[in-house]
């Protein structure tokens, strides 16, 4: 799947498009395909590390493993763990991850 992500620190710039490995489910979890996000402040300050307290979540000087940025988005529910009982496969759901 591909991702908005960043490797370090700084300007929109340091934002890329890459290709990710798919997510899979836990038993308590469901997977959408998202057909609509958005950059929110939460986004935009972890990608500037503003405030710092920040780095001691990602890292310090810079992020310690690969970080996709989109926390809400709209989409469609592909599978469901076995203790999901809300959300099947096919429905639309929104939300913020």
């Amino acid at each position: 799947m591909k991702a908005a992500v960043f490797h370090s620190y700084g300007p929109p710039e340091v934002v890329g498009i890459e290709v990710v490995a798919k997510p899979v489910p836990t038993d308590n979890q469901a997977l959408g395909r998202v057909r609509a996000t958005m950059v929110c402040t939460a986004d935009w300050r972890a990608r500037r590390a503003d405030p710092f307290v920040i780095r001691l979540v990602f890292g310090l000087g810079r992020p310690k493993r690969v970080n996709i940025l989109g926390m809400e988005f709209a989409g469609i529910v592909e599978s469901a763990g076995e203790a999901v009982t809300q959300f099947r496969a096919g429905d639309e759901v929104f939300g913020r991850g």
